[in-house]
């Protein structure tokens, strides 16, 4: 296995272990920081099997925040390809 797919998928399955074992969490946290008790709370753990559960039946919003911590990665990196390309292209200037 090539070095450079071996570092993409140790990456992507810290992200995607993040998204999918913190991330529920923090959003459960800072849910009751601003918004402060849910009605009928079933605590983090609710929150969580909630998440899980809806990610199983294939709940596209669910899938959107476990998958996130990867997207926002891999779009930094877009970015900043786009960036260096942008530079790399660029006339030099008139003078």
């Amino acid at each position: 296995m090539r070095a450079t797919t071996k570092r993409e998928l140790v990456l992507a399955g810290s992200l995607l272990g993040f998204g999918f074992f913190v991330l529920p969490g923090a959003v459960y946290l800072v849910g009751q920081t601003v918004v402060g008790e849910y009605p009928a709370d079933g605590g983090v753990l609710s929150l969580v099997l909630n998440i899980w559960a809806d990610m199983a039946r294939g709940n596209p919003l669910a899938l959107v925040l476990v998958l996130s911590p990867y997207g926002v990665v891999q779009l930094l990196r877009f970015s900043r390809h786009l960036w260096r390309a942008r530079a790399i292209v660029r006339p030099p200037p008139i003078r």
